[in-house]
């Protein structure tokens, strides 16, 4: 397949048989809500400010009862109920680590379920979601991996996962009032179930709810999509979202790579690096974040590290070193400290932050590479998952 090819998954957006009743205004965009208003009979004139009305009232105040909508006359907001929903995934279980990391297990529509981890730091906290149902990049150090993608989310059920956590963290502002409070979910990174960029269009169309600034009013600075390497679509995220970008890189040559993360076969490194030395420039971002996680004997070398500094240099960047969250029947181990940190002196030396990524929430294995629903843990032995991919 060429690299021109378009990107494409066997996979369904939405449920084959969707419920019928009422449509779910949570994921909309402007102008579809705007169409749907016109199509329930509000005039064209109005619907614009109908629509700035509602938007306020579900995404800024976290609002799900068109009752409560009393900007709205008693006519209109019965409409509206009988017309539409407001509704986000459903939460099946919650786990909160020592160190104070949650996790949520949600359900969503076709009775799939996603998880959803909230990391909790001094003056900020970060939001982890997830894109897909599964994942179908098989990266061989990756718990996710390991379950079998079944559907692209909704950019309701992406945006969804966000309005979720803020009702468990209480941090809808009430009505009417605007909070100078620090946000208890200050950022979100698209780094948990699937590949972002494999499901472009409900991604971007979920994250610009997310930075809508009558709304959730995220900048996109607070925003990291975390691909793997879907290379044409890197382009397109500068133009159209602008976020933060990381790239799970994790080797430094295509032989550890194609065995790592297999899309390496399809987007070499060199294919990757020439596509992200746009990037900074067009979406205004100040670096990449190069993800690189540490495992014992195959990508941890001095060697390993003077080859990262050499592929990329010229772009500003900053290397996350993360130690390998181990997982039941995992084929790799974690690399020492004393490794990893001799890892990162070399790159910090060549001009680069290199942070150690601190693990989180590893007792509920909510920690980077870690995530699998509770219902898919089916397990596989390390001899079969290193026959697999290659690593005996």
């Amino acid at each position: 397949m060429s690299a021109d090819a378009p990107i494409t998954q066997d996979v369904m957006t939405l449920p084959r048989k969707l419920p019928a009743g009422p449509v779910n205004l949570v994921g909309m965009t402007r102008p579809a809500m705007r169409d749907a208003l016109i199509a329930l009979g509000t005039p064209e004139k109005q619907a614009k400010m109908r629509v700035g009305q509602i938007w306020q009232w579900i995404y800024q105040w976290g609002v799900r009862d068109f009752d409560a909508m009393t900007n709205l006359s008693k006519a209109f907001r019965a409409e509206l109920a009988e017309a539409f929903v407001i509704e986000i995934p459903e939460v099946v279980s919650k786990q909160v680590s020592t160190d104070g990391t949650r996790k949520w297990l949600v359900r969503i529509a076709g009775g799939h379920e996603v998880e959803v981890v909230y990391i909790p730091e001094e003056g900020r906290g970060t939001l982890c979601i997830s894109s897909q149902v599964g994942c179908t990049l098989t990266c061989s150090f990756c718990h996710t991996g390991t379950q079998k993608l079944v559907r692209n989310l909704t950019a309701g059920e992406i945006i969804g996962q966000v309005m979720m956590a803020r009702d468990d963290l209480d941090e809808w502002p009430e009505h009417g009032k605007r909070t100078e409070d620090a946000r208890l979910l200050s950022n979100i990174v698209l780094m948990g179930m699937g590949e972002p960029l494999y499901n472009f269009e409900n991604v971007r169309d979920a994250m610009k709810i997310a930075m809508d600034p009558e709304g959730i009013q995220l900048s996109r600075r607070r925003i990291t999509l975390s691909t793997s390497g879907v290379v044409p679509e890197i382009a397109r995220t500068a133009e159209e979202i602008g976020c933060q970008l990381a790239v799970s890189f994790h080797a430094t040559t295509d032989e550890v790579r194609n065995k790592l993360v297999p899309i390496n076969k399809r987007w070499n490194i060199a294919a990757l690096l020439d596509v992200l030395r746009t990037y900074p420039k067009v979406s205004n971002s100040e670096r990449i974040t190069f993800e690189y996680v540490m495992l014992d004997g195959v990508n941890d070398s001095d060697e390993d590290a003077y080859r990262l500094i050499e592929l990329i240099r010229g772009i500003p960047a900053k290397i996350n070193l993360i130690p390998f969250n181990e997982w039941p029947g995992a084929p790799y181990k974690r690399s020492s400290n004393n490794r990893i940190r001799a890892f990162s002196e070399i790159v910090y030396k060549a001009g680069y932050a290199s942070p150690v990524r601190k693990p989180r929430g590893e007792d509920i294995m909510a920690a980077c590479g870690q995530l699998k629903s509770a219902t898919e843990r089916a397990r596989k032995s390390r001899r079969e998952i290193a026959a697999e991919t290659g690593l005996n």
